[in-house]
C-alpha cells in the first residue's frame, strides 16, 4: 500500500513473525501500522468456546490493524501469521503524520477502508440472513471480484476449506459437503483437491 523505501525514510522496521505467531492481540492498544511485505496475516475474533472468525486475510503489499490507529480504540481483533512472514511497521505517531501530510496516501486509505466496511456488511447480512450455500457463493464472488480477475476467467480459492468455514461461521464439514453440492449444480469447478469459480 505505502512504498516501503518511504516507511523505512520515516523510521519503520522490518519485522519477521513465524507461522502461527501473534502480532497483536484483540484488545491491545494500537502503536504501529503494519504492512505485509511477504508472506500470509489473518485478523481473527474467537469466542468464548474458542470457534474462530476470520475478520480477513492480508498478503503482500497489504496493511492490517490501521483501524485503530485512526480510532484511537484497542484491536477489535487478534492479528496471526498464516504462514512465516515479513512484515514491516511503523510508529503510530509517523503514520498519522504521513496521512496528515500526503493527500493521496490519506485517500487511498480512505478507498481501502470503505472496502473493507463494504465487505464487513456483506458479511453480515449474509451470517444473519442466508444459508451456507448462499454464504459461500457470495463470499467466493466477492473474493474473485476483489481479486481482479475477469469475470470470464477462472479464479482460483487460495483458502482453505477452514477459513472458508472460518470467514462463513460454518463448520468445516459444512462448507465441505456444500462445496460439493455446488460443484454438482456448476457452479465451482473442483480440480485437484482446488476450488475454481
Amino acid at each position: 500500500m505505502i512504498d516501503i523505501t518511504l516507511l523505512l525514510s520515516l523510521g519503520a522496521i522490518h519485522r519477521k513473525v513465524l507461522k502461527a505467531q501473534a502480532i497483536f492481540c484483540q484488545d491491545e492498544t494500537a502503536h504501529f501500522y503494519y504492512q505485509v511485505i511477504t508472506g500470509k496475516v489473518k485478523m481473527v475474533s474467537c469466542n468464548e468456546g474458542g470457534k474462530e472468525f476470520i475478520q480477513g486475510i492480508y498478503t503482500n503489499g497489504e496493511t492490517f490493524g490501521e483501524l485503530s490507529l485512526l480510532d484511537g480504540d484497542r484491536y477489535a481483533a487478534s492479528a496471526v501469521a498464516e504462514e512465516d512472514s515479513m512484515l514491516i511497521r511503523l510508529g503510530k505517531e509517523r503514520f498519522i503524520q504521513l496521512l496528515k501530510e500526503d493527500l493521496s496516501i490519506h485517500f487511498a486509505f480512505t478507498c481501502l477502508l470503505a472496502k473493507r466496511l463494504r465487505f464487513k456488511s456483506l458479511l453480515l447480512n449474509e451470517l444473519s440472513c442466508y444459508g451456507p450455500e448462499h454464504r459461500i457463493i457470495t463470499l467466493i464472488r466477492h473474493l474473485k471480484l476483489m481479486s481482479k480477475v475477469p469475470v470470464q476467467a477462472l479464479y482460483k480459492v487460495d483458502l482453505t476449506r477452514q477459513q472458508l468455514a472460518d470467514m462463513t461461521g460454518l463448520r468445516v464439514e459444512t462448507v465441505i459437503r456444500v462445496i460439493r453440492t455446488l460443484y454438482g449444480k456448476g457452479a465451482l469447478i473442483l480440480e485437484k483437491g482446488k476450488v475454481y469459480m
